[in-house]
Order: C-alpha cells, then sequence, then structure tokens
C-alpha cells in the first residue's frame, strides 16, 4: 500500500482510478485493488494502523486464516460497494477491509464460543467501538457502503471459519 501511494504521488494520483467504480463492469477490477489504493498519506497512515494491529492479532491463527479473513472481507466489502454505492463515484482505500478484520474479531468469539476471543472482540470495540460506528453514518466523500459491506464481511468470515464443536468435544481448529 505504501509503494502505491508512493508511485502514485509521483502519478500525479492517476492510480486512484482504478478503484471501485459502481455497477460498471470495468470497475469490477477496482474489488482487488481498491484496497490498496489510498486518496493521500493522511488516508493511507489511518488505515495502516489498525490494519496492521488487527491483521497481526488474526494472523495469531496462522496466516492462512488471515488470508482466508482478508478474501471474504475483500470481495464482500468490494462487491457491496460495486452493487450499491453511487453511480460515476470511484472507491479506494483498505477501510473495508479495516472494518472487516473488526467485526471478525468481535464475532468470532460469539461464533467459536470462546472467553478468550470475547475478549479480544470486547478490546476492538473498546478501542475502535467509535469509530465502527461513525464510519457506517453516510458522510459525503467517505465510503461508508465499503465500510458497511467490509463489516457484513467481517461477520461472515467469523461464522464460515468458526471452529466447529459437538456437544462435549473441546473446539477444533478450522
Amino acid at each position: 500500500m505504501w509503494v502505491l501511494e508512493v508511485v502514485d504521488l509521483a502519478l500525479d494520483h492517476r492510480l486512484d482510478r482504478y478503484g471501485i467504480e459502481p455497477r460498471d463492469v470495468d470497475g469490477l477490477d477496482g474489488v482487488v485493488a481498491a484496497p490498496f489504493l489510498h486518496v493521500g498519506f493522511g488516508h493511507l497512515i489511518a488505515n495502516t494502523i489498525p490494519f496492521a494491529v488487527m491483521g497481526a492479532v488474526i494472523a495469531l491463527d496462522g496466516p492462512r486464516r488471515l488470508v482466508l479473513v482478508t478474501v471474504i472481507v475483500g470481495l464482500i466489502s468490494g462487491l457491496g460497494t460495486w452493487l450499491v454505492a453511487a453511480e460515476g463515484t470511484i472507491h479506494v482505500g483498505a477501510s473495508g477491509i479495516v472494518f472487516g478484520y473488526a467485526t471478525y474479531l468481535i464475532a468470532r468469539g460469539v461464533f467459536d464460543r470462546s472467553a478468550k476471543e470475547l475478549a479480544v472482540g470486547a478490546l476492538v470495540v473498546l478501542v475502535w467501538g467509535g469509530v465502527l460506528l461513525g464510519g457506517v453514518e453516510p458522510q459525503r466523500g467517505i465510503s461508508w457502503q465499503g465500510h458497511l459491506f467490509g463489516a457484513i464481511g467481517g461477520v461472515v468470515a467469523a461464522s464460515l471459519l468458526a471452529k466447529r464443536t459437538e456437544p462435549g468435544r473441546p473446539p477444533q481448529p478450522a
């Protein structure tokens, strides 16, 4: 993300046009590209810290888990944005992934029935809860659609990747 932002700056922000363009078939490429593109370094910094911290917490369950959560969240965030955002707009940034990571960490304790994971989720709510609620409020210039669908993607990922248990048996890693 950082390398691309430096390149984007050198190219007078021409890379940003590769973001998600709602309901334009050519804009579907943005579902993959958008999380790597940002509107300036302030935007990038705002996403980097929670992306790195929550990504590292998810990665404690292994790199495979991090990749699966990222793919699920990225697809749901990107496709949801592509479907419902206003035509004629371009959406970039990793905040859909960040919102997905947050809701994944909040929801996985519920799906896994794990006190440790519930505690992690409570910490996420404590640290980023206000941002999560404010980020899905429609605001000019902010892709609340990416935030909302990223959050939905996090819950879906937590459900799909839950450590299923049989009655009387301890949870098994997925």
